[in-house]
This record gives C-alpha cells, sequence and structure tokens, in this order.
C-alpha cells in the first residue's frame, strides 16, 4: 500500500467515524426529546409551593402531616385520592362525547352528560388545552373536592389519570340547573324561586361556605352561575378551579386577584389580599341577585347600574329598596315578605362592606340568615351595628319599612317540582 492509499483509507476511517459519531448523538437527542414530551404530558403528582400553601395539608384530617400518601399516586387507581377514570371509559360514558349531550360550557371547557358503567348519571368536564394554568386548576379541584364532604357542595367521582390525553373530572350529576340561570336565565320564566325558595337556597350556600373556611378553602369564585340545583332545590355548590387551601396560621394570602366581574372582592383587587372575607362579598353579591332576580353585571343597563352592587347602594340612597326587589316577590302585597328581604338586604350590604374586616364572617352570615328565616328580622343589626359602604344611611334606610298592609299577611307561596333537564357544574 502507497502512500496515497493509505492517506485515502485514514481520511476515509475518519469520516466514517465522523459520521457515527453524528447518528449516535441524533438518536440520542431524539430519545431525550420524547422524553421530555412524555414528562410534559403528565400532570404533576405534588402541587408547587406557589400555587398551594405549606398549610394545605391541614384539610386532612386522618392524616394531617401527609395528605396524599405516596402509595395513592402509586397505585394508578387514584389520583390525589380521587378514583382514576381511563379516558376510553370517560368517552363511552359520553358516546364519544357526543355534542347532543353538551349540558354547559365555558372558558375552562365543556360538561357532558354520561352514565358509567355501575349505573351513576354523571356530568363529565372536559376542560381545554393542557397548559400549566389548566392542571393547576385541574388539581385544585381534585385536591380538594377528593378531601372535604359535605350535602351542599358537588361531589367529585374521579378524575383521568396522570398519563390521559385529556384533563377530564367527573361529578355527580345535578339535575335543575343553577341559580343564575332561575333568577336570570333560562330557566327564570319558571315562577318556581318563590321567596321561601330564596331564602333556603341562601341558607344552604351560606351553609356550604362556612365548611369551607372551616375546612381553611377559600372557593374565590362565588357567584349564582356555581351554585347548582338539584330536582329539589338542593344547593351543590360547585367550581374549586379557581380555590384556595388557606393557611390557619397567617391572615391573608397574596396573589393576584382572580375571580368573575362583579363578585371580585375590591380590597382583594386593589391589595392582592385573598382572606375568607374574599368570599363573604361575592356572597353578598348572590344575596343581592336573590332579592333582585338581576346579574351582578348587565352591560344593558344604565351606566351606573351595569354593576349591581352599585345599583343597590343608588336604589337605597334614594330610599327605592321596593324598585330593586324583583315584584315576583309580593314585596309590596305581603309584609312578612317585605320584613325578610329588608333584612337579607341589610345583611347584603354588611357582607358588601369595602372594608374586610367590617364584613361577617361566613358563620355570622349563616346564623343571620337561620334567625331570618325563623321570623327574628331583627337579627342581623342586633348581631352587630351595621356600619358604611358608602354612608350608613344608606343601610338605615332599609329600616323604613311601612306598616303591614293586613295583619293576617302571610307567605302562601309553594315551590313544586319542575321537569328536570341535565346541567351540572
Amino acid at each position: 500500500m502507497n502512500n496515497l492509499q493509505l492517506g485515502l483509507f485514514i481520511t476515509g476511517a475518519v469520516i466514517a467515524g465522523i459520521l457515527l459519531g453524528i447518528w449516535f448523538y441524533s438518536i440520542n437527542q431524539r430519545r431525550k426529546r420524547r422524553a421530555e414530551q412524555s414528562k410534559s404530558n403528565e400532570l404533576p403528582t405534588t402541587l408547587s409551593s406557589k400555587s398551594v400553601p405549606a398549610s394545605s395539608t391541614n384539610i386532612s384530617r386522618n392524616n394531617p402531616s401527609h395528605p396524599y400518601p405516596n402509595s395513592d399516586l402509586q397505585k394508578g387507581s387514584t389520583y390525589f385520592g380521587a378514583h382514576v377514570f381511563s379516558y376510553e371509559e370517560l368517552e363511552e360514558a359520553t358516546n364519544n362525547f357526543d355534542p347532543s349531550k353538551e349540558i354547559g360550557k365555558g372558558g375552562f371547557g365543556k360538561v357532558y352528560y354520561g352514565k358509567l358503567h355501575d349505573g351513576r348519571v354523571v356530568a363529565v368536564k372536559r376542560l381545554h388545552e393542557n397548559n400549566m394554568k389548566r392542571v393547576e386548576q385541574f388539581m385544585n379541584e381534585v385536591e380538594i373536592l377528593s378531601k372535604i364532604r359535605h350535602q351542599n357542595l358537588v361531589a367529585l367521582y374521579g378524575c383521568t389519570s396522570q398519563r390521559s390525553q385529556e384533563l377530564i373530572l367527573v361529578y355527580e350529576y345535578v339535575s335543575n340547573g343553577t341559580v343564575a340561570d332561575h333568577l336570570h336565565g333560562n330557566r327564570s320564566k319558571s315562577g318556581l324561586l318563590t321567596w321561601p325558595v330564596r331564602l333556603s337556597i341562601a341558607i344552604e350556600s351560606a351553609e356550604a361556605l362556612a365548611y369551607l373556611h372551616v375546612s381553611d378553602v377559600i372557593h374565590r369564585d362565588v357567584k349564582t352561575n356555581n351554585i347548582l340545583l338539584d330536582e329539589n332545590f338542593q344547593v351543590k355548590v360547585a367550581d374549586f378551579g379557581l380555590s384556595r387551601l388557606f393557611p390557619t396560621d397567617v391572615t391573608h394570602v397574596s396573589t393576584a386577584p382572580q375571580g368573575t366581574p362583579g363578585y371580585v372582592d375590591p380590597e382583594y383587587f386593589q391589595c392582592y389580599q385573598l382572606t375568607q372575607k374574599s368570599d363573604v362579598y361575592s356572597f353578598g353579591v348572590v344575596l343581592m341577585e336573590l332579592i333582585s332576580s338581576l346579574p351582578a353585571v348587565d352591560m344593558n343597563r344604565h351606566r351606573q347600574d351595569i354593576n349591581l352592587v352599585n345599583m343597590a347602594v343608588n336604589k337605597t340612597q334614594n330610599n327605592a329598596l321596593h324598585e330593586l326587589v324583583d315584584p315576583l316577590l309580593g314585596f309590596e302585597k305581603d309584609y312578612t315578605v317585605k320584613k325578610m328581604t329588608t333584612s337579607v338586604a341589610e345583611l347584603a350590604f354588611r357582607c358588601l362592606e369595602k372594608e374586610r374586616d367590617m364584613r361577617p364572617s361566613m358563620d355570622e352570615v349563616l346564623e343571620i340568615l337561620r334567625g331570618i328565616q325563623n321570623g327574628n328580622e331583627e337579627m342581623g343589626a342586633q348581631k352587630a351595628e351595621v356600619v358604611d359602604i358608602k354612608a350608613a344611611d344608606d343601610v338605615r334606610l332599609l329600616k323604613n319599612i311601612p306598616p303591614p298592609l293586613s295583619s293576617d299577611s302571610v307567605v302562601t307561596d309553594k315551590w313544586v317540582n319542575s321537569p328536570t333537564t341535565p346541567h351540572s357544574s
């Protein structure tokens, strides 16, 4: 072999070695990309420190040191303690997410009517794109609803697995729509929300929120669209995607304001300080809706009245509460209804105080509502002196109730069951 042949052989060997190295490198990089993609498609098994305070373990009463044992996460049949459904099982339950079975939709995604193998009728919430914000909302619901139980909270039956191609939550099916539907939505013409029913809705919603607060949970998105009703008009508070587990050793959590326009606590909005009193403010708006049958925000109203809270203050200042109350409630004809609605309006204004420290707790709200239901309309005034929203007279005007039309006037309206239409959270 001469020098030329030797040089060509060495050059060829070097080139072959380089090409082989490039080939091995490309294979290795491809494997890494696949592993990263697979990892990104999986749901994280723990919440970040930013999304849940360290004291979130307080909600687990049986095992306060660690509410989500690793064994639960590794079994494959549970996720944060919630039952895991396969994607195929939920496809079958909803007839491949048939559009005709769609019973609700929103910014989160769509909800479908479904039926499981065991015969349970369910509402299947199929969340939109699998991004980190949606994952956090998904995990909030699973974490909270799998650890708490109350007759006035919607029950979570389960969710999809960590490796599912979509984020899906499965709830009990609640058949009678939302409070918003019945007040000013597609069921508002039914006339089934008489005053006794509305007061019962207020009390049961307050019971649910008081229970959440005792469990160190702030709902964060209290509104009539998130209060479901069953066929007996029993309340089921839903939608915990924005909820927070609240530390017991601090006064507030600093977090960017989230919620629905018209319901957001102004102090939370201004100071980024989320507290249980933020839910109280939102509940005050719900009480105003129950009294008026008007939505919290309506762009078709006069500019000063677009926000229901502003509208209520304006009406009260003008001594015109009767213009705010839904005429179907019999406010002008039934003195008992007049006294009760006025007392609830007083309570609503207390909940709507701009300074959170001036608002009652949900326990106190619940106690006052029960007193009103039992005929103790002055309980709110006895419990705590009404203080300023814009001026103290705004609320005290509510106390100027004309004498009864008749001493025999009583509440006689009764509600009846209506044909049910599929709906859930």
